[in-house]
Order: structure tokens, then sequence, then C-alpha cells
């Protein structure tokens, strides 16, 4: 789209907004013109909380299907729009409700800890919904004696085991493509190109598994290091003196890194890191949406009932 064409629909967008009353999430994977045409960016537990306390009345959702089915769930007096129905994600496709249902069957009396990355289906079977940033706080709420089933995200799981020294806690063997798709190589190359860097890393990435116990001591090949949720990321480097810093999670981040650090330099951990549903939001479709108020997101009663006590608890642990 043209500079031109781009700033146009931008203005458009924000006039519709306020004209039709509707607040603009996007998440920080969004692209650079989504994320522009904003009322609040975050991570998936912030827009969450965003969602359940805003006053509007429509909420455009600028991120994937079970974002928008946990707006939906936590307010179920407001509209939910999601820009494209398609806007999928891999690690909420790597469990069914009957592979769930299996799984507990096999282990009566645990609780079932679901990443917030799952289907609301999934969610109306859980006891506790997480996200990255409070995951590790969610399982130490949890009695001691109590099993744990944690899913989907086998990468997650291993690290909020490692950060809880749980014993009794079963992880599904699911995984965010994107995320699973950078490894220790292009970790080490990235490093290795930039003097003095911090590396800043989600807990989704698979090379977590080989690098934990040198970065549960801080450090990774004499590296300052960080596992952090995405909104976690932006605050550290933020306020971190570090100049400089390697970033493994969805390469979207690093447009409002570079906006809120102008001084700082940042690059991706991999280029390829990019989730295509995600990108999959554009600004024609949110104004699509926006001025048809198009592709309503519904949850059914009884499976909403079921999964807004698991997100609750979300919720309500920080």
């Amino acid at each position: 789209m043209l500079v031109q064409q781009s700033s146009q629909l931008k203005e458009e967008i924000l006039r519709l907004k306020k004209e039709k009353d509707v607040v603009i999430l996007a998440h920080n994977y969004q692209i650079p013109d989504v994320q522009d045409v904003a009322d609040f960016t975050g991570d998936s537990l912030g827009l969450s909380r965003q969602a359940a306390t805003v006053d509007q009345k429509t909420i455009l959702f600028c991120g994937v299907n079970f974002m928008a089915e946990t707006a939906a769930i936590i307010s179920p007096d407001k509209k939910v729009l999601l820009p494209d129905l398609e806007a999928g994600c891999s690690l909420s496709d790597s469990i069914t409700v009957d592979e769930l249902r299996n799984w507990k069957k096999q282990h009566p009396g645990a609780i079932a800890v679901g990443y917030v990355n799952t289907t609301a289906e999934i969610k109306a079977e859980l006891d506790y919904c997480c996200t990255s940033s409070n995951a590790v706080n969610v399982v130490k709420a949890i009695p001691e004696e109590k099993e744990i089933l944690f899913l989907p995200d086998m990468f997650l799981g291993s690290y909020v085991a490692k950060m809880t020294g749980r014993k009794n806690m079963h992880i599904w063997a699911g995984e965010c493509h994107v995320h699973a798709g950078i490894t220790p190589e292009d970790v080490t190359e990235k490093l290795n190109s930039m003097k003095d860097a911090e590396f800043v890393i989600h807990p989704e990435c698979s090379c977590t598994t080989p690098m934990m116990y040198d970065v549960a001591d801080g450090s990774y090949d004499d590296k300052k290091v960080s596992i952090l949720s995405t909104e976690g990321m932006l605050n550290h480097v933020h306020q971190s003196k570090a100049k400089n810093f390697v970033v493994a999670t969805e390469t979207g981040i690093l447009y409002k890194m570079r906006q809120q650090n102008p001084g700082k330099t940042f690059i991706p951990a991999s280029e390829k890191a990019e989730c295509q549903y995600m990108k999959m939001i554009t600004l024609e479709k949110v104004y699509d949406a926006l001025i048809n108020e198009k592709n309503v997101i519904t949850v059914p009663k009884e499976i909403a009932d079921k999964a807004r006590l698991a997100i609750n608890r979300m919720l309500e642990i920080s």
C-alpha cells in the first residue's frame, strides 16, 4: 500500500472508531500500520485485562482467533470483532478437546493449567488459564502435592517446571511453529555479531531448552539473558542501560521496541520468526470489519461460563 493511501486509511479508521464507539486492541506481533491505529497494544494478558475494563461496547481485536474468543468470554455484554476469521494459531491447534479430556481421565484429580493460546472449548476444560507472563506464578499458586497437567506449549511448560521446581508436572507436546523455529544456532550467530548485546527471549522458544541451565544463572555465552513475556521484554529493554539487544520472539515486537527506544539497537534472533496468522490482519481488513461490523466472535454460553472461571483465575494472578 502506498504511504499516502495508508495514511488516509488510518485517518478514516481513527474517525470511524470514535464515531462508532469502538476500541481497537492489537497484539504486539501485529504489523506496524495496525499497531498505529490501536487504542491499546500489548501481550495476551494485558489485552485480556483491557477487554475486561474498556467502556466501549464494541471491541475490534487485532490478533488471532483465541484472543478474540477470550475477549468475548470476559466481556459477554460487548460485541467482539476479528478482522480476519482465518487468523488462527498453530499452538492452539496442537491439542483438541477430546485429547485433553482423555489426558484428564488418565490423571484423575490433576489440576489442568492451560496457556491462553487455546480455544474456548479447551479453556472450558481447564482449572487455570495462564499467559507466558504469569505461568510461573499460576503454578506456584497450586498446592505442591497436586499433580499438574500443563498445556499445550512444551517449551513454556519446561521453563515453568524449571522455575518452580515442580516434579509432578506433565507437559503436553505442543509448540508454536514460529518460536520453535528459533534455534540456538540463530541466537549464537546474532549474539556474536553484536558487541555487548543483551539477549531477551520468549519462553515459547525451542532454544530455551538447551540453554535452560545457563539462562537460569542469568547468562548465556557470557551475555546477559532474560526470559520474558512480550510485555516483559518491552519493559525490560526500556529500563535496561544496554544499547544493543538480540530479541528471540515474533519480529512484530521490534516495531514498538524501536519506537520506544530510539537510541537503542534491536535485531531479531531470526528474521524468519514471523507468524503468518498475525500478519493476516491488515489496515484494509480492520477498516472493513469496522465499517461493516463484520466477523463477530461468539462463544456458546455453556462453554463461555465454564471457560470464564479459568480465565478469571488467570486475571487475578499477576
